[in-house]
């Protein structure tokens, strides 16, 4: 019996800014399905955005936008050995990267400076917006790997 296709399950808007891409961002935060907390967390780093007197939705586009990789190594075996082949990486992946790149490298930042999550978001987002911080390393780390790796391209399939 042939397998049917998947569907591919629609995130829902969140319930305050109407958008995908925050209820993305509250999803990948949520720990232990306490969706309310996660949800402050972020309503609150949006707010401190608001207060900064800048536009929170484009701000978070934005640093979306400029962490997400164009390319990204996947391991591939032919005949015995394993080359790290550079693909190209398409919309919804893209968008998932950044989100788990921003939330893991605010997660890492230090408690010195910025007491709680919502400030080390924001932090976050800001130096994704400058090109620079954590998350953009990952994403110039993720180019370099797949540039060193572009002799194994034609094994793409």
């Amino acid at each position: 019996m042939r397998h049917k296709k998947v569907q591919k399950r629609q995130t829902a808007p969140d319930k305050v800014y109407k958008s995908v891409l925050v209820a993305k961002f509250i999803n990948r935060i949520m720990i232990d399905g306490k969706k309310t907390v996660a949800e402050n967390l972020v309503y609150k780093a949006l707010d401190d955005i608001k207060a900064k007197g800048e536009d929170p939705l484009k701000i978070l586009e934005k640093a979306v936008q400029s962490v997400s990789p164009k390319q990204e190594i996947k391991a591939r075996r032919v005949g015995g050995a394993n080359y790290q082949v550079p693909i190209e990486v398409r919309g919804e992946r893209k968008t998932a990267l950044s989100i788990r790149w921003i939330v893991e490298s605010a997660q890492k930042r230090s408690n010195k400076e910025f007491h709680t999550f919502d400030q080390k978001l924001v932090a976050e987002f800001m130096d994704a917006i400058d090109n620079k911080g954590e998350a953009i390393k990952k994403r110039d780390n993720t180019h370099r790997q797949a540039e060193a790796n572009k002799a194994f391209a034609h094994f793409r399939w």
